[in-house]
Order: structure tokens, then C-alpha cells, then sequence
């Protein structure tokens, strides 16, 4: 496996953006990667920075912060050379539509080949065949197939995480299917009480005052392992409302200036300049508002030539809430089945 391969099954797993040390850490400690190298995190970061700077877009990665990565979630790809595909005797599915061919990323991938077979579950091996054989994948990874799982079963995790509706079911022994064509009975009805749970949530947020949205974003922070959190003096949201800490592997600590936004309609990029201004020195910006960003908000948050700022809209931030429960309970479900034969033991004890 390369740096790059390692790098990404790493952040597949963490679902979360990683300083690039830690980064390393993990791939090493997992013996994801080999190196004779006496400083593997600089060559990790370099590598990073590097794909990311070449391929801007197209990259499987993206700047979250000075010296740390995440997942490319909006990856616009193109489409791959077709001398690149695995090629197999089995003939391809048909996909519907004017979008085969294009690049999509791995989940996208698997939920149009899945589509295509009506409701019939199949091996992510042959999701993966299937992918690459309509040129919707984009990618330079000797082991496809394993990408294509990983990302999988790390998006039913983390949706599950956050009662988010699920897109796939895994059924074992590496079978996959889509969620929507079991949509009935417990499973569907559990997920739909979700989907108006997230919805209601959100609109509570909305609803809060502007002083307890502040202490819900102090106190969502110091969940998902923030330090330090302190919710700066009232303002008329002129400037930073929450900083804080963010700690990774107990090693890696990353000063962080919030401000938070109960609004309505789209933040815009004059926002994302007043946060830049408003940071001290060593602090990285965030910005978490309940609507979501203009494209001109996005495209300044990540301008090449300043400091990153990062960005988390109203269904993010409810994901997360949920995903710490904060402001929501879960309720378990116990499902009763058949154990013993009755008609046995009766038999047994006559």
C-alpha cells in the first residue's frame, strides 16, 4: 500500500479531518505502509500536500487546517483512462442515465451500480467490477475493491453514529444492498422517527436564544474533544463567540476561534474575511452556522493564499449533536426471536 492509500483507509476509518502526524501514527501503528525513512510524517505530510495542490478538486483529500486532512466529500474528478480499469469477461451492468461514465466518488459509485440491479443484492467485489468497468471511479489504488468496502461500511457507521438514514445495508460475507429497497417494516420506521427527530432538532436550534446557541456550540465542542472551550463575552456578533482547543491522540493540539451564526439564509464570503481578521495568533477559524455557505463562502474559506477556515452548516452540526447526544436521548430496541424448538424439548423431557 502507498502513503497516499494509507493515508486515505486512515481517514476513511476516523471520519474525521487528522493532523497529519497523526496521520502517520495511525498508519504505522496499523502497518498499513513500510518506510526506511527516519521522518515518515513529514514524508506523509509532503505527500498530502502535494496531491492535494496537484489534483485541487480532483484530489481524494483536502486541507482542513494548517497541517491537517480530511476526505474530499465534493471530489470532482475526471473521467479515468479507460487503460486503467480492471477488465473482466463478465459484461457490465447497465447504468441509466446521462451520468455513466463519469467519476463518482466510491459511495456514489456503489449506490448507481446498485440501483441498476433492482433491488438484488451484490459482493462489493462486483460493485467494484461493475464501477470501474463504466469508468465511474477514479482512482490509482492497487486494491479498489478494498477502497470501495472501507468506504462502505464506514458510511453506515458514521450515519448510524448520527441517526442519519441510511443509504446501505451490509448483509455479511461482504454483501451489500440498498437500504430503500427494504424500506418497510421496523427498520424503515425507526429511520423515518430519525429523519423528523434530526428535522425538529434543527429547528430548536434555530428557535434558541442567540447567548444558549453559544453555549450549545461550547458544549458540542468540549464533546467531540475540544479543551479549554471558553464562550467569549456577548457581543452583537461582531467577532469570535467560542474558542477552544482541539486535541488529537493526546499529542496534537490545535487552537481553534468559533463563530457561530443562528441564521436563516446562506453565509457569505464577507463572513469568512471578518473570522480571518478576528484570529489571534496560531488559530485556525470556524464558522457553524444552522443555515449553510454561499459557493463564494466556500471557494474563500479555502483560498491557497490565506489561513483555512472551516466551515460547518445546519445538517452538519445536527449530525453531530445527535452523534454526541446532545439535546436528544436514544431509545434501544430489543428485538424478541425464536430460540429453542418447543416441540423438541417437549419431546426430550416426555
Amino acid at each position: 500500500m502507498t502513503a497516499l492509500e494509507a493515508a486515505l483507509r486512515v481517514l476513511q476509518e476516523a471520519g474525521i479531518p487528522l493532523h497529519y502526524r497523526e496521520i502517520t501514527k495511525r498508519i504505522l501503528a496499523a502497518g498499513l505502509w513500510k518506510t526506511d525513512g527516519k521522518t515518515p510524517a513529514a514524508t506523509i505530510n509532503a505527500q498530502l500536500a502535494v496531491d492535494v495542490k496537484k489534483n485541487g478538486s480532483a484530489s481524494a483529500f483536502r486541507r482542513a487546517g494548517r497541517g491537517v486532512f480530511g476526505l474530499n466529500t465534493e471530489r470532482t474528478a475526471p473521467n479515468p483512462h479507460p487503460e486503467g480499469y480492471i477488465r473482466t469477461e463478465e459484461p457490465a451492468l447497465y447504468v441509466r442515465g446521462p451520468s455513466a461514465g463519469e467519476a463518482l466518488s466510491f459511495t456514489e459509485a456503489a449506490e448507481r451500480i446498485l440501483e441498476s440491479a433492482n433491488g438484488k443484492p451484490m459482493h462489493y467485489r462486483d460493485i467494484t467490477r461493475h464501477a470501474l468497468a463504466h469508468g465511474m471511479l477514479d482512482t490509482a489504488g492497487k486494491t479498489p475493491e478494498a477502497t470501495m468496502y472501507a468506504q462502505i461500511l464506514t458510511e453506515v457507521k458514521r450515519r448510524q453514529g448520527r441517526g442519519e438514514q441510511q443509504r446501505f445495508i451490509i448483509l455479511g460475507k461482504g454483501m451489500v444492498s440498498l437500504a430503500k429497497w427494504q424500506a418497510k417494516g421496523l427498520v424503515f420506521q425507526v429511520e423515518e422517527a430519525n429523519r423528523k427527530a434530526r428535522k425538529e432538532l434543527l429547528k430548536t436550534v434555530k428557535e434558541m436564544p442567540p447567548g444558549d446557541f453559544e453555549d450549545l456550540i461550547g458544549r458540542l465542542l468540549a464533546a467531540i474533544g475540544f479543551e479549554e472551550v471558553e464562550v467569549t463575552t456577548r457581543t452583537k456578533d461582531g467577532g469570535i463567540d467560542v474558542r477552544g482547543t482541539l486535541v488529537v491522540g493526546g499529542v496534537i493540539r490545535t487552537r481553534l476561534a468559533v463563530q457561530v451564526k443562528r441564521w436563516k439564509q446562506n453565509v457569505q464570503s464577507p463572513v469568512i474575511q471578518q473570522v480571518r481578521g478576528s484570529l489571534g495568533a496560531h488559530e485556525q477559524g470556524l464558522i457553524i452556522t444552522t443555515s449553510d455557505f454561499s459557493k463564494g463562502a466556500k471557494d474563500e474559506a479555502e483560498r491557497a493564499d490565506a489561513t483555512p477556515v472551516g466551515l460547518m452548516n445546519g445538517e452538519q452540526l445536527v449530525a453531530l449533536l445527535v452523534e454526541n447526544e446532545i439535546g436528544v436521548r436514544r431509545t434501544p430496541l430489543q428485538l424478541i426471536q425464536l430460540g429453542e424448538n418447543l416441540q423438541t424439548t417437549r419431546e426430550t423431557t416426555a
